[in-house]
């Protein structure tokens, strides 16, 4: 069986957590994690980077440190997964959907400004496979509105656009680190903050509203509740494991660019025939190999596939169910004007097997099995 996933391991991961034991820490804020954080802030070109224990909280404290509050609004894409909403939703706010791009599966940031009222606080763009969003007309938008810009980068790790690394455009940025990603940590996630001035905050939430941090640096002789926070600090065996993707990450990502790529060339001749369609990558986005996904005719061709894929042993899967047709959605939030792609575009999206260690074989073995498949497929 061809998994759809398995996590990455380059090697020393066990090496690492048995060092992190051996020095008896293990909560968290370790040497581990500040060589992940100082790796990632020289990578993504950020003041500072705070680890969590996972994207989700580290959405959770962009939504604290934005102040998010009771009777804001904050507006996303529906196709993303419920993290992206959940943490404003926390926080009282209502969420905004608009219609995404067929062409990337991103926000269309050409409705976002309709979707402003008085009560907008913030823009979520969320870079889906690590595609980025039209940043440059988001900033737009956020700057002449003066909203904060919060972006789901959970899957953008490593990936750029126009040069510049996704999770740095806006005021703060939140990446994934969960078994799924291209780096993991099991579960585990990075706030990126632009501003250094909000940094002192993010170290006091992420240790349960206490200045705790200042006490173990000698900056203080005890530390006491001061802020609103939770417990947002991973623990130190998780770094430890993240620390040998970081090392390793070029490599990662060399392996997964050329599986990406395998793919692309494998299943070109059914994008020519029209019988599936291929993933976009506009001018100027870096790909980072996240995911590689088709589209096919609806949801009934779609439900086939899959059945035929597992009957040859691999494992495939479709993504999101939009949130706006979900009852939290409904409760929470609304679509804001027509839903002309998301849901269409969701039933036709089918994601197949990556990973690192993924070999070249097995990508020719599913490719032969997605072409077989259509040569016995009649379209009516």
């Amino acid at each position: 069986m061809i998994p759809f996933n398995r996590p990455p391991c380059v090697g020393n991961e066990q090496k690492y957590i048995e060092e992190a034991i051996k020095k008896s820490k293990i909560c968290g804020d370790g040497e581990f994690t500040k060589r992940c954080s100082a790796w990632l802030e020289k990578t993504t070109k950020t003041a500072k980077v705070l680890l969590t224990t996972s994207c989700t909280h580290a959405i959770e404290m962009a939504a604290l440190l934005a102040d998010i509050n009771y009777g804001d609004e904050v507006i996303m894409p529906s196709y993303t997964f419920v993290s992206t909403a959940d943490a404003f939703v926390l926080r009282g706010a209502r969420v905004v959907f608009v219609d995404i791009r067929p062409d990337t599966m991103n926000i269309n940031e050409n409705l976002i400004e309709a979707a402003i009222t008085e009560r907008t606080k913030a823009i979520v763009p969320v870079h889906y496979v690590g595609v980025s969003c039209e940043m440059d007309t988001i900033m737009d938008i956020a700057k002449q509105y003066q909203l904060t810009v919060i972006e789901d980068a959970a899957q953008g790790i490593l990936s750029t656009y126009k040069g510049k690394t996704l999770g740095t455009f806006g005021d703060y940025g939140c990446l994934s680190f969960h078994e799924t990603k291209n780096l993991s940590m099991g579960e585990g996630g990075a706030l990126l903050i632009q501003n250094a001035a909000d940094a002192e905050r993010a170290e006091i939430i992420r240790e349960k509203g206490t200045n705790r941090s200042k006490f173990f640096r000698g900056q203080i002789d005890k530390y006491t509740w001061v802020d609103a926070g939770s417990s947002y600090l991973p623990s130190e065996l998780n770094a430890a494991y993240l620390w040998a993707q970081c090392e390793n990450a070029d490599k990662i990502q060399r392996e997964r660019v050329h599986r990406w790529n395998h793919y692309y060339e494998r299943l070109s001749e059914l994008k020519a025939q029209g019988r599936i369609e291929l993933p976009v990558i506009p001018e100027g986005c870096e790909n980072n190999a996240h995911m590689f996904y088709i589209k096919v005719r609806d949801l009934n061709e779609r439900d086939g596939l899959i059945q035929y894929l597992k009957a040859h042993d691999i494992l495939s899967a479709f993504h999101y169910i939009p949130l706006h047709s979900s009852p939290a959605g409904k409760r929470f939030g609304y679509f804001h004007g027509r839903d002309i792609y998301t849901t269409k575009e969701s039933e036709r999206l089918l994601r197949l097997p990556m990973f690192y260690g993924l070999k070249e074989t097995e990508v020719d073995y599913i490719t032969d099995c997605v072409r077989d498949f259509y040569n016995g497929y009649t379209l009516n």
